[in-house]
């Protein structure tokens, strides 16, 4: 049998990738987030099916509810700051809990915000910046990676001090007010290029009139906040967790119950029971550990297959095929083994 082209799962015209400089993050930006046709919409075609389950929508958690609260207070609380010491926050979590897509969520939402309030100024602006530590850190390297950002040519020869003032200046006339930087806790304070590239993000906190949200794998127990360099960065940011959800308590449940639901209402398969995730909570609990990348893979996986078998439904025979992550696989084996029942 020969599929037709417009219905290959695979003939994907454009693939979006990660948001490495402002242009990308524009057309991010820009991309409007539309409800979804009803189930039983005679638009939805196979194709159609398999990409928006494959995209399918960011939900907010507890956690990305509190980051919220928390950098809208911070920015208030920096907005008149004139000396250098302003405040940031530190998101701090296992990994696949979500931290990047914590950033990518609070950065939209200022984005939109500062859009409508500067749209009767002229000149162009860059409300938010982003960043991710390189895996082979400097001083150097990490502001390459913000000019990268914001589109300020580099090259080779280009001194790290000239391409540092580059980079303040650009981010403060273009009224710069969020820095993200991902992958904080690659930064070891105990090495050489560690230390230095630690003073590099003070100085441009300190030189940058914006406010600075790091992000990274338990930052907290991290040798980023070790020594005296850490110990100052430590003193700036208040530190949020993003932790699994849960499912011990009477309230953990209800979290965990309501984001099942969330997803559930979010699915467009014709023949899918509803309340199956939440009847099957326990179950997902089991298979994920309630950390949300393992979570979000599982339904959309079961989804994906449900619809490449024609039965556009998910039932727990069908999320018992996913494969999962190593992390979310042995901690499920983990947990079952410590069963008393077992």
């Amino acid at each position: 049998m020969t599929t037709a082209v417009s219905d290959d799962p695979f003939d994907d015209g454009v693939t979006p990738g990660p948001v490495t400089d402002w242009l990308l993050w524009q057309a991010d930006i820009l991309r409007p987030r539309v409800d979804a046709p009803p189930v039983g919409d005679p638009s939805w075609t196979r194709k159609a099916l398999l990409d928006y389950h494959s995209e399918f929508v960011t939900l907010k958690t507890p956690s990305m509810r509190q980051a919220s609260i928390e950098l809208r207070m911070t920015l208030l609380v920096n907005n008149r700051q004139r000396g250098t010491a302003r405040r940031g926050l530190i998101v701090s979590g296992p990994p696949g809990a979500g931290k990047s897509t914590t950033l990518m969520e609070l950065g939209r939402s200022f984005e939109l915000s500062e859009r409508r309030r500067l749209a009767g100024y002229p000149g162009a602006f860059m409300p938010v910046a982003f960043a991710s530590i390189p895996p082979t850190y400097t001083p150097k390297s990490l502001v390459q990676v913000l000019a990268r950002f914001a589109g300020i040519p580099v090259h080779d020869r280009m001194t790290e001090q000239a391409i540092t003032n580059s980079v303040c200046h650009v981010l403060c006339e273009r009224r710069t007010r969020l820095v993200f930087m991902d992958d904080v806790h690659l930064v070891n304070t105990r090495t050489q290029p560690g230390a230095d590239t630690s003073d590099q993000l003070k100085s441009l906190a300190e030189r940058i009139p914006a406010t600075f949200v790091l992000a990274g794998v338990d930052v907290e127990n991290s040798p980023l906040l070790t020594g005296p360099r850490g110990a100052q960065l430590a003193a700036r940011c208040k530190l949020l967790r993003t932790p699994p959800l849960l499912n011990g308590t009477p309230e953990q449940k209800a979290v965990l119950r309501k984001l099942l639901g969330d997803m559930e209402s979010a699915l467009r398969l014709p023949r899918h029971r509803p309340g199956t995730l939440v009847r099957l909570a326990n179950y997902i609990h089991l298979l994920t550990g309630g950390v949300m990348a393992s979570l979000s893979l599982l339904v959309r996986e079961a989804a994906i297959r449900s619809i490449l078998d024609g039965s556009f439904a998910i039932t727990k025979r069908l999320l018992s095929q996913v494969v999962l992550d190593v992390q979310a696989t042995n901690a499920a084996r983990a947990t079952r083994r410590r069963r008393p029942d077992n």
